[in-house]
């Protein structure tokens, strides 16, 4: 991607290096690496640990992370870049909604290092990037886009970036109401909860699409950039991620949508750039 060093924003939250402890129910979106230690708990145990966590299942932790200026020093190419796709994403999202007659309130970018107290609990590296709607924050370990390359064998800037706009397409179906019509469908049918979940998660990867059709309109991606948000987006794949874990496949547990069909709506929504195209619950 074309983009320039040094940009700042008021968005951007650094508690790195903060300690923090306890768990409160909420409702964190799991993010990519979380999935895959959830679906092991659940295989060993043989219990559904995605629907406790669905309904805010409790416990306790306590998680201390010192200062690490070295890694801080490391990191800082990484902080330039989320600071920029942030800044881009959200100044995308205020055109698209406002031809929609709808404003946009900013999202939050919270960079975190072992775990974090959000407004939706307490989440660990492990789980994963993930938006929480209660706070409208977005929390990261940077640390997870080593994870993305090294365990996932997806590399480069875009596919970086392609987490963070997935991400903030959680925080845009938020403002357009579609987050409290998908809680809304799963308390009205529980059992369609995975079936919903699923419709969610491919949204935001729509809308991750949307944002990518901005950026080759105005010339940011380089040869190679779509390439790797594809590679991102089937390499988080259910079906992929549970192969990986178990060596088996269950289409039934899924809930954020195979391979195929990650890599389907990401591109519907980087072909269109139109919103109306990303309605996944039809």
């Amino acid at each position: 991607m074309r983009w320039s060093p040094g940009g700042s924003s008021d968005d951007v939250e650094d508690r790195r290096g903060e300690g923090g402890g306890g768990f409160r129910p909420g409702g964190i979106h799991l993010g990519l690496g979380g999935m895959i230690v959830v679906l092991i708990l659940s295989v060993i145990f043989k219990r559904d640990f995605f629907s406790l966590l669905s309904t805010g299942g409790s416990g306790s932790a306590t998680t201390i992370s010192q200062p690490d200026p070295a890694r801080d020093q490391r990191e800082k190419p990484l902080v330039d870049f989320v600071t920029f796709v942030l800044n881009d994403t959200q100044s995308t999202w205020t055109q698209v909604l406002a031809s929609e007659n709808v404003g946009y309130r900013h999202a939050k970018l919270v960079l975190f290092r072992d775990a974090i107290d959000s407004a939706c609990g307490m989440a660990q590296s492990a789980t994963g990037p993930f938006y929480c709607p209660e706070d409208e924050k977005v929390y990261i370990d940077l640390g997870f886009y080593d994870e993305l390359k090294q365990r996932f064998g997806a590399p480069g800037d875009f596919a970086q970036a392609y987490v963070l706009a997935h991400e903030i397409g959680h925080h845009v179906q938020k403002i357009l109401g579609i987050e409290e019509k998908y809680l809304q469908a799963r308390r009205a049918n529980p059992r369609e909860a995975n079936q919903l979940s699923v419709r969610l998660e491919l949204q935001a990867d729509c809308f991750a699409g949307v944002w990518g059709h901005s950026t080759q309109q105005r010339n940011i991606l380089e040869s190679g950039d779509v390439e790797e948000g594809l590679k991102a987006a089937s390499a988080v794949g259910d079906d992929r991620l549970q192969r990986m874990a178990t060596g088996t496949v269950n289409p039934e547990s899924f809930t954020h949508g195979s391979s195929e069909q990650r890599m389907h709506w990401f591109t519907q929504g980087y072909q269109s750039g139109d919103v109306s195209s990303c309605n996944t619950f039809q």
